[in-house]
């Protein structure tokens, strides 16, 4: 066992020991200890009805990325084909989504929309919409010059050359603008769900807050890392090594 691997072993130890001494000397409905949480989590996983929340919140959060994923690349286009537009884009528009707080965006979507799935996937959306824009108007301004007069050569469609050219391009922009926004868009479906959502994990944490059942929150939390991390770990990673590999050559 290298070096780095006990010393992470040994932080997660520490950890734990710390979170079970915390847990010992506070009440059950302040600081659950871990075996708590990992029997809550069993029970989680026994119930079809909380079963479906999480897959309500799956629901939301691929939508809401598949949504700002298209619009996002559709803003970055405009003044990419029309530089006249490149201020009201991203100096007024994309300045306005980046500063405006997601909070503001789930309440709003909640006195617009009602306490439904449509609002949470509208606040998220909405949060996630600045990430897609700068990433993918920086990738635009980092096209490679060469490439691209190599490809006015062969033809003058923009369609086509959009499809052949500027696309393969942009596949390492595309594929860091969904890695960002998947791990953004899990920090504020809880919020979009608690204010705004009749359905999935911020729901039930809403549920759980009024009954002071703090094991249900942790359980939430608890998944929720585990499988941001396994999504990082087990499908991102991989795809961004054959990325870096591909550069190399």
């Amino acid at each position: 066992m290298s070096r780095r691997a006990l010393a992470t072993h040994l932080f997660t130890l520490l950890f734990l020991a710390a979170w079970s001494l915390a847990a010992w000397f506070s009440p059950a409905y302040q600081m659950p200890g871990p075996w708590a949480v990992l029997q809550g989590a069993w029970k989680f996983l026994a119930t079809p009805n909380l079963l479906l929340q999480l897959g309500a919140s799956l629901y939301h959060v691929a939508a809401a990325i598949v949504l700002s994923f298209v619009l996002g690349c559709a803003l970055a286009l405009i003044p990419y084909y029309f530089p006249v537009a490149r201020i009201a884009v991203h100096r007024r528009f994309g300045a306005f989504l980046g500063s405006f707080p997601g909070v503001g965006w789930a309440l709003l979507a909640g006195m617009w929309f009602g306490i439904n799935s449509i609002s949470v996937i509208f606040a998220i959306s909405a949060v996630l919409l600045p990430f897609a824009l700068v990433n993918l108007n920086s990738g635009l301004n980092n096209l490679d010059a060469e490439l691209m007069e190599m490809g006015l050569s062969f033809t003058r469609s923009r369609a086509r050359t959009l499809r052949r050219v500027i696309l393969p391009l942009l596949y390492p922009y595309l594929f860091a603008t969904l890695r960002l926004m998947f791990g953004v868009a899990w920090k504020v479906t809880l919020a979009a769900e608690l204010f705004g959502g009749n359905s999935g994990l911020g729901y039930l944490i809403n549920l759980a807050r009024q009954d002071y059942d703090t094991v249900t929150i942790f359980v939430i939390i608890f998944f929720i890392i585990v499988f941001v991390y396994c999504a990082e770990r087990f499908f991102f990673k991989p795809i961004q090594a054959r990325f870096d590999a591909y550069a190399k050559i």
